[in-house]
This record gives structure tokens, sequence and C-alpha cells, in this order.
């Protein structure tokens, strides 16, 4: 009786059907998408993308080719100033609908909307606009709809306006329970700082208070920027907000605390990783941003050449083994297991996970902590998860020899293994293996392949200029003093934010063991030996790849030299 009521209700889903002719989802990922439905009245749509079956994307495209509706990636499009003027911003979000382009000659008005079938919606813009313009839509999902809203309405109250109804020493907050909440000027003054850092794509806050001032630093693409002075009365009420929010103690001061905060911000789910540390000026807070749609990125869109996905893609496809990601903190190294684990993820696997902490949560994929109050630490973990018949394991980080050890047990029992290790070179991880304990024969004969990367930033396209190098840049690039060589150099422009640069991308280097290197591996060959082994059977260098990049023209000299030593390319005079 009660699957009769379930299908029934799936009956009633014309959009579930639709997603289940098409294949996207299964009959089954309808049926709890339409059990939860019945909770949290929420549309389905909504529903089926929190539940991680699909892309919001996805959705977009299925509906446009089924009703024939023109969509739009909102991410690609610049909207027109003067359409914005036309809808007022609580039209725009109460009926999740953004203003895309006005052509005033022939009075169109171009929408951007979730329901292209919402009649109301689009009635009540006609008669806002006392029906002087034609409406035509066309379909762009919720979550860039919102953004897109936050993006050019800007921010419902300004950083600046907040600011400025206060004075110093006058601000303070009170915990309190209700609707009066965001009453408050410092409850707003949080969510503004949160929100403008989301929409500048910083990856980082810094609140560091020094003895008469708090300074408030944004990380974006790697490098800190300052981005407000505020007076020091204001960082109490500031760090009791912050504290509350992530569930933290606020009458712990001297102590370190660690929370989490999450929210909705542009339309999609943020998660902040909230961190207290005490100084002599008092409680030194950093929240690490974790977007999910920045930071799961498929494996075609790493930014590799395509030698480089392709010896990444042989490394993936071999069953048993392990793979090592090395670099310093900061490289990156997460984001490319991700993107390694999402492109090997179907339901014909059993993917588990140990991290510290998890920071993406991903459909299909049993992820864990590891909780020292609980003795979960990556060694016991690692074992636990061996008895619950995984094909790939994820292992956070390899810090000991007990962690390395198992990990290594796992590849050699049958299972795909990756990992991360702090090294500065992909052959690099060899000696630090050895160093940890593990013995060579077992070394050479289970590693698939070590990736070391590092992280550096793009050069605006806007704004950057071209210039030939001099005699000394040619040496540190490995070319010809007599070559015909233009190369680029950082600017600054509006649309860089006067920094020149512009996203990042990683810089690789793979090293594919073979048996030659397996034998120069249990010889316990040196570092040089083994380069050379590696170098002879197309291995590229981080120096090397980042010298392509200069070359490119997509990033520069100053900036590859920043995180890559190059003085390995130089050849002795």
């Amino acid at each position: 009786m009660a699957q009769e009521n379930d299908d029934a209700r799936l009956i009633q889903q014309p959009l579930g059907r639709l997603l289940v002719e098409k294949g996207v989802i299964s009959d089954d990922q309808l049926r709890i998408a339409v059990q939860e439905q019945s909770k949290t009245h929420q549309p389905l749509g909504r529903l089926l993308v929190n539940l991680g079956f699909l892309s919001e994307a996805t959705i977009r495209d299925v509906l446009s080719e089924n009703l024939g509706q023109e969509s739009v990636d909102l991410s690609t499009v610049i909207i027109d100033p003067a359409a914005i003027k036309l809808i007022p911003k609580d039209i725009a979000r109460r009926y999740q609908m953004v203003p895309l382009s006005v052509n005033v000659t022939s009075k169109q008005l171009t929408l951007a909307v979730a329901d292209p079938d919402n009649i109301i919606a689009l009635d009540q813009v006609r008669a806002l606009l006392k029906d002087e313009y034609s409406l035509t839509t066309q379909l762009a999902s919720e979550s860039d709809i919102l953004r897109a809203i936050d993006q050019y309405y800007g921010f419902e109250l300004s950083i600046d306006g907040i600011l400025h109804e206060i004075e110093p020493g006058e601000m303070e907050y009170q915990i309190t329970q209700g609707v009066n909440e965001f009453s408050q000027p410092v409850v707003r003054l949080i969510d503004a700082l949160l929100s403008e850092a989301v929409q500048r794509g910083a990856s980082d806050i810094h609140f560091e208070p020094e003895s008469s001032f708090l300074r408030i630093r944004y990380r974006v693409d790697g490098v800190l920027r300052q981005v407000r002075s505020l007076h020091k009365s204001f960082w109490p009420a500031m760090v009791v907000r912050i504290k509350v929010m992530s569930s933290m103690n606020i009458a712990e001061t001297r102590a370190p605390q660690d929370g989490r905060i999450s929210l909705r911000l542009s339309g999609r789910q943020i998660d902040f990783r909230v961190a207290s540390h005490p100084t002599t000026h008092g409680e030194n807070l950093v929240l690490r941003i974790l977007d999910r749609q920045k930071g799961i990125v498929p494996i075609d869109q790493l930014g590799l050449d395509e030698g480089a996905l392709n010896a990444l893609k042989m490394m993936i496809a071999k069953p048993e083994g392990i793979v090592l990601v090395t670099g310093p903190t900061g490289s990156g190294k997460t984001t490319t297991l991700y993107s390694v684990l999402n492109h090997v993820n179907t339901e014909s696997v059993n993917i588990m996970t140990l991290e510290d902490p998890v920071e993406y949560p991903l459909s299909l994929i049993r992820q864990t902590s590891v909780n020292e109050a609980a003795k979960l630490d990556f060694a016991n973990g690692i074992r636990s998860m061996m008895r619950q018949d995984p094909d790939i394991i994820l292992v956070g980080e390899i810090r000991d020899h007990p962690t390395a050890e198992m990990a290594f047990r796992a590849a050699m029992t049958g299972h795909q293994v990756y990992t991360t290790l702090h090294t500065n070179s992909a052959i690099g991880a060899i000696p630090r293996l050895l160093d940890i304990g593990i013995l060579p024969d077992i070394m050479a004969s289970n590693i698939i392949g070590i990736i070391a990367q590092r992280l550096v930033r793009l050069l605006c396209p806007h704004c950057k200029y071209p210039y030939q190098p001099d005699a000394s840049e040619r040496r540190l690039l490995g070319i010809s003093q007599k070559a015909d060589i233009t190369i680029y150099r950082a600017a600054g422009c509006d649309t860089c934010q006067h920094q020149g640069y512009i996203g990042r991308i990683a810089l690789m280097e793979l090293l594919k063991m073979d048996n030659e290197i397996d034998d120069l591996i249990s010889r316990r060959a040196s570092i040089h030996q083994l380069k050379q082994a590696a170098i002879t059977k197309g291995f590229r260098p981080l120096s090397t790849d980042g010298v392509h990049r200069i070359l490119q023209g997509i990033t520069s000299l100053a900036e590859v030299a920043r995180v890559v030593d190059l003085t390995e390319l130089v050849s002795p005079p």
C-alpha cells in the first residue's frame, strides 16, 4: 500500500518523470526526493540538487530542451545596468528573476527566470512596467539568478553604511532569540564581510587584532590583501558574534578553538571553517571558506595540457596501488584529489575517505573525519575502512610510519589508494617515505605514480602587457639570448582589482612509475639518478611546466619564480 502511495505521488511530478526518462536520475533517487518533499515542502528540483543527485545546470539544460526554451549561463553574461533599474531587487528576489538587457527602441526586456511557466511573476512585472515593454524569458538556474541579484544589486546594507551608523566604542552584541537579531549592526557587519569575501573569491578571511586597531585581510588567489582597518573597540562584539555563529565557547578566550559556519550566500551553500588563536592583543580569528562549486573541479578543467592529463588518467586507470600528491600547504592537493575521486565516482565502486577534516561532501562517497577523542587516527581509520569492502581509499595525509604502513598494506591487498605527502617535488617523495620507514621493495611495487604541484596566479587578460625578457630572465627561462621571445607582466586594472592577476592554475609534475624506476628505487638510487631516468621517459619538472606557462603568456616570470625554483634550468656558464 505504501508503495502504491509513493507511485501515485511520482505521477504528480512532471519534472521528476522527465529527469527519469532522460536517464539523469533513477526511480529510486526520485522516490527519495519525493519522500523528502513530503516532509520539507521544498521544490523537487532544489531537493534533487541538495541530495547530490544532479546539478542545477543539468536541470536547466533538461528543462530547456524539453520546453524549447533558450537557456543562459549567467556567469558568462554582462548584465545591462539600464535593465537592472527597471526591476526592484525585492521583486527580482521574490520571483527569482534577473533582468539581462533592454532594447529601448523596440521596448523589449529580456529576463533570466528560474521558472518560465510562472505566469503570476511575469504579470507582476508587466504591471510594474505598465505594459511598456514586451518580455522575453531565458531559463537560468536558481542559484545563478540569486548570485546575479547579489552581484548587480549590491548588498542590502553596505559595509561602509553599517560602519557609519556605529560610533567607535558603542558597538556591542547581545545574544538574543527571535527576529530582532538583525537589527544589531554587528550581525549585519559580519554577514556583509562574509558575503564580500565570497563575492571577491577569497579562500580565507583573517581578523587580526593589533594594539589599537583591527586588521581584516582576505586571501585571494593565494595572496593576502588588506581590505579593512577598524577601531579595536569593534572587535569584542565581532568575535562574540562569529563564535556564536560557529558554535564556539564565547567565554573561552585563552585557548584555541575550532568551529564551523554553514550559510547560503549568493544562492549556494558556503561553509566556513573557523579557528581562533590567542595573541598578545586578543583572539586572532581565521575563517577558511569552503565553496563546493570551486572545490570540486572536473578533471578536464584542472588546466593540465594534453600530455599531463593523459598521464594522470593512465595512473587512475590502474586498479591497485598508491597515487601520491605532494606539495606545500595551499598548493591545491585536496582539489586535485577530489577531482580525481569525482572522475572515478560511479555506483559500481565503493569509495571511502579519511580526512582531517572532511572539507567538501561528495555524493556516493563514504567520508570520515579523523577524531583523536574517539581514538580514530589515520592508521586506525584505514584499518577500519579495510573491513568496509572498499575499492578506492583516500587518506588525507601520510604523516608517520603507522599511517604509511597501513596505506601501503591497503595497496598491497588490491585497493587503489590516494593520499598526500609534504615534499618539495615528486621524486622527493621517495626519500621522504624511506625516512618514514617504508622499505624500498614495498615502495617499488606499489606506487602507481607521484604528482607534485604548485598554484600560480593567472595574468589578467585585460591589462597584462608584453615585453622582451632581458639576459638574466632568458637564462632563468633556459632560452637562447638571440631567440625572439615575448612574455608578459602584470599591470592592474578595475577588472582584477588592480592586482594584475585573476584566478589560478596548477603547475604539475607527474612521475609515472615503471619497471626501470621501480628497480632504481629498490636499489636505493639517488634522487639525481631517479630524475635522470624519469626525464628520459618524458618526465617534465615543475620548473619546465612553469616556463611553458610563461611562454604561453598566461602567467608571469615573477609569479612562477615565487613558487618554483627556476635556477635549476640555468646551465653553468
